[in-house]
């Protein structure tokens, strides 16, 4: 608590109780199910989970119904459900190369092995009211496609093909356990692993501001997707009673690696460099956007100058990412301020009253 407050219990209850009618809206419209917003607003199901870090569609839809579609809110529900869970242990890390991919795009190959699938995207629509949909008309189905095992095989990663020709920095695996965000407090300076929890958690709109202006020119970063893929993997998890790991489930995640141009540095030679982006769900724009901040703040590793720019700048990036951190700092500030604004009030006063007596000296004597 900033200030002692008394009383309002029952303005605090009326509030709640106002606020649960305007979310209810007219009571002759049809309330809204949540299976009908986890199917029909998938992709704001999505991001909640993503930046909620919890996959459960069916809870993050109950907390888009529940903060009447703010999702900055709804994100807030869900990560305070989470931190009453327990933790059973943790799953092996996810194999995306296996993913059955229902979109699987690249801007540097147009002929890929597995093929190009553009899959259920706005990319190629004319942004354009369709009021068809307001006329709540029977949509007509996806075409099938002919061949249903395309879908389900084995897509290897586009990037393998530039690195066989040692054109693009190797990935090295980390068999070292990374730091659980969740579970510690950020420390500066953060590993690469660390980095990227944070960014897969971080606010869309900040991340995609930031990401635009290293496009821009703050930072030197020209990038093409090497690859967008979106689709279902599996999560396996050691059982300890059988001594070997199951699959418990399956999870939409979208995973996006670009290309970025390198010069080359003292310690680097000249190639290609990675960015990664790895989110929950359908959330094509924050993992592109993940992936051009986590490659522009690899500058030290790789032995780039600093250009100063704010998306290379890991202490200002981390550390005003977390919308529920920014939204929980800015909204304190509508909350009861008396004494804090009573004692500034009391300063300016005393201050006044000074500088006013002070000229009256310097009337005087000047007279």
């Amino acid at each position: 608590m900033y200030v002692a407050v008394k009383g309002g219990e029952k303005a605090i209850d009326a509030a709640h109780d106002w606020l649960a009618e305007v979310r209810r809206g007219d009571p002759a419209v049809a309330e809204l199910s949540l299976a009908q917003i986890r199917e029909q607003m998938s992709l704001a199901v999505d991001r909640v989970m993503s930046e909620g870090s919890l996959h459960d569609p069916d809870l993050a839809a109950l907390a888009i119904k529940q903060s009447r579609g703010d999702l900055i809110e709804a994100i807030f529900l869900i990560r305070a459900y989470r931190t009453t869970l327990p933790r059973f242990g943790a799953s092996h890390p996810i194999k995306t190369d296996t993913m059955q991919c229902q979109r699987r795009v690249s801007a540097t190959f147009k002929d890929v092995p597995g093929g190009q699938i553009l899959g259920p995207t706005f990319d190629y629509t004319h942004r354009l009211l369709d009021f068809k949909l307001a006329a709540e008309g029977a949509v007509p189905d996806a075409p099938v496609e002919d061949d249903p095992d395309l879908l389900a095989e084995r897509k290897p990663h586009v990037m393998g093909f530039l690195n066989k020709d040692s054109l693009i920095e190797t990935a090295e695996p980390d068999d070292e356990t990374p730091p659980d965000l969740t579970r510690a407090p950020m420390e500066l300076p953060a590993n690469r692993a660390l980095r990227l929890q944070n960014l897969t958690r971080a606010d869309e709109g900040f991340l995609l501001g930031l990401a635009y202006s290293t496009q821009r020119g703050y930072a030197r970063n020209h990038a093409f997707v090497g690859e967008l893929r979106i689709g279902k993997v599996a999560v396996e998890m050691d059982i300890p009673e059988l001594g070997f790991a199951v699959e418990i489930g399956e999870i939409t995640v979208t995973e996006c690696e670009t290309v970025n141009q390198f010069k080359g540095s003292k310690t680097e030679p000249p190639q290609f460099t990675r960015g990664y982006g790895l989110v929950f769900g359908q959330c094509e724009r924050k993992a592109i956007s993940m992936a051009l901040v986590d490659r522009a703040l690899r500058w030290k590793e790789l032995g780039e100058d600093n250009a100063g720019a704010p998306a290379q700048d890991e202490e200002f990036v981390l550390s005003h990412s977390d919308n529920i951190q920014a939204t929980g700092f800015l909204e304190h500030i509508k909350l009861p301020h008396y004494v804090d604004f009573q004692s500034e009030l009391e300063l300016i006063r005393s201050i006044r009253a000074a500088a006013n007596a002070a000229q009256q000296d310097t009337k005087i004597t000047a007279e």
